[in-house]
């Protein structure tokens, strides 16, 4: 692991905010190059990215802020620090404020909002894999102890006065996980792009994928960050989990059995 990359006198680089603007990029470019297959201009899609990614930067610090409300109320200049600047956030918080920015967008520009977020989809775990390759650089949302034979130890003291990260300790390297995990989603979300039947199967599908990818990841996570619930039983993020589940259901539901939207007439209004 190597939180930082190299120094340049006075300003730090640091590996998970490089990675993390690398997926990001990755995952624009994939979501601009699938733009036609949804009936969608290039730009468009590349313009509504850039401000999705601004809006989850907000959000996800804003979440982040929320789940530690009982600190930041008894330290509410903390808020205005670098710290919570340079900090990433949390990823649902940034997911939410992407998915209801593209919202508004796509109605204010009156673009095809299911075609639209099928574009994205298969984007997102694409940068999001990457991005988790940044944490484990970082040694952020790292698990608990494991004596499995794959359990690593985390050696940098940078690490461990960023983020806590336990020094020396076997922990389930979680991050790793969920990059794998996202690339798996990734491949089969371009499978069945090939083969979609309907508007937002898609987006449907990566909904259920990553709820039930992160509520299973989140039994061996061991970073303090989490809000966890029910005398420590659940977190916030496996509540969440299943709401992206039920979504993502109902995606399917009324794609299958309800008033499913033309493919086709969506890629000509917008071709």
């Amino acid at each position: 692991m190597h939180p930082v990359l190299f120094q340049v006198g006075p300003v730090t680089i640091y590996s998970y905010g490089v990675l993390a603007a690398a997926g990001v990029l990755l995952g624009l470019w994939y979501a601009r190059r699938q733009a036609p297959h949804a009936g969608l201009h290039r730009d468009e899609v590349w313009n509504l990215g850039i401000y999705m990614v601004l809006a989850a930067i907000v959000t996800a610090k804003l979440w982040l802020v929320l789940i530690e409300w009982r600190y930041f109320w008894q330290h509410p200049r903390e808020i205005f620090t670098f710290g919570v600047v340079q900090s990433g956030g949390t990823f649902f918080g940034g997911v939410l404020g992407a998915i209801l920015l593209a919202a508004a967008y796509t109605w204010y520009e009156k673009m095809p909002i299911l075609p639209t977020f099928d574009t994205y989809a298969a984007a997102l775990p694409l940068g999001h894999a990457i991005g988790r390759l940044g944490c484990f650089m970082a040694g952020c949302c790292y698990g608990k102890p494991t004596s499995l034979p794959w359990g690593v130890k985390f050696s940098s003291p940078i690490a461990d006065d960023l983020v806590g990260t336990p020094i020396g300790v076997a922990l389930h390297p979680t991050q790793l996980y969920e990059a794998a995990a996202e690339i798996a989603n990734f491949i089969f979300l371009v499978w069945l792009g090939k083969r979609q039947r309907f508007a937002g199967q898609i987006a449907g599908t990566y909904l259920i994928l990553y709820g039930i990818e992160r509520a299973a990841i989140e039994i061996v996570r061991g970073d303090p960050d989490r809000t966890l619930l029910m005398h420590g039983a659940v977190s916030l993020m496996q509540i969440v989990s299943i709401g992206f589940v039920l979504a993502g259901s109902f995606l399917w539901w009324r794609g299958l059995h309800g008033e499913q939207p033309q493919l086709a007439n969506a890629a000509q209004g917008h071709s």
